[in-house]
């Protein structure tokens, strides 16, 4: 929890990078990326570093003190500029290809940049800042419970469907970094299949389900994708169809969680933000709102009927 700063007598604001977890993937800060005038690319600020990247990231310094260059000097002669050496060297920045080999040239060509820069890994690639704590929170939680009324929840959606997403948003995912994000999609969605026992609950707006993207097959995908993980005891599929009118979630999309501790806690998102939610009052009044909520949708059953008969239409 402290990772976050997140305090469990209150509720936790989000942070100002990335995108939506359902819609988007880390980006890089606007305020830090860009051109530093030499034509390439900052390396974009990770999420959450892992210890791989504070070591090459510490290497990296000490190389370049033992050549005697201060962090201007390097910054220089790699042609980057002297802030994102120093996030390199913190541990805040994967160092790109570029980086690498001129860091390399620099230092001394003693080959242990190179070498060492083919085991460094990334924290949680592909996930919004402020949607990391949630997501580490979702590994552990003993029921977790979503309403989406915007896309199809990122743990139900097919691979061509979360590509889309990734390919539609602003600013443009560079090609280098799609396959990353995609992986860390897919791999969220295994803990439904991983753990048998745990209760997901998904209420979704019908028209979240009818937007088209890509063709015909790629909507028969998804359709097929959502039946095959909602067909399992312990996950649940709930459709709100378009004439059920007006309901009791209105102000959007929101998560629900219970901590192995039987603490409840929720989860609400919007544009460029999100926020964690632990106020027993609060997460009191969503959880009314959802249970509201499931007693307006359709049931289990109904709800794979209408998705077969969308499929049917297709």
């Amino acid at each position: 929890m402290t990772d976050s700063g997140m305090s469990m007598d209150g509720d936790v604001e989000g942070f100002e990078e990335g995108t939506a977890d359902d819609g988007g993937f880390l980006y890089g800060d606007d305020d830090e990326g860009g051109d530093d005038g030499s034509g390439d690319c900052e390396p974009a600020r990770e999420p959450d570093p892992s210890d791989s990247l504070r070591t090459w990231g510490a290497v990296s310094r000490a190389l370049r003190e033992h050549a005697g260059y201060s962090r201007a000097e390097f910054a220089e002669l790699v042609r980057f500029s002297k802030h994102t050496v120093e996030s390199v060297e913190l541990g805040r920045r994967m160092a790109d290809e570029a980086y690498v080999e001129r860091a390399e040239e620099v230092s001394g060509n003693t080959g242990a940049l190179r070498a060492s820069a083919k085991f460094v890994t990334r924290g949680d690639v592909g996930l919004a800042a402020w949607f990391r704590e949630w997501a580490r929170l979702e590994r552990k939680a003993v029921g977790l419970y979503t309403y989406e009324c915007r896309l199809v929840p990122g743990l139900l959606q097919s691979a061509a469907y979360a590509r889309a997403v990734f390919e539609g948003t602003v600013p443009l995912v560079p090609d280098s970094r799609l396959q990353s994000y995609m992986e860390s999609r897919m791999e969220r969605q295994r803990m439904l299949t991983a753990r048998p026992t745990t209760p997901y609950g998904f209420i979704v707006e019908e028209h979240v389900l009818r937007r088209r993207f890509g063709d015909a097959e790629q909507m028969r995908g998804m359709f097929d994708h959502v039946l095959e993980l909602t067909a399992p005891r312990n996950v649940s599929l709930q459709i709100v169809p378009l004439e059920a009118g007006l309901h009791a979630c209105l102000d959007g999309p929101v998560r629900l969680l219970e901590t192995p501790k039987g603490q409840w806690l929720a989860y609400s998102e919007g544009q460029q933000n999100g926020r964690l939610i632990s106020r027993a009052k609060e997460v009191r009044l969503l959880r009314q709102r959802y249970d509201t909520l499931r007693s307006q949708a359709l049931n289990a059953k109904e709800s794979r009927r209408l998705l077969e008969r969308l499929r049917g239409e297709l």
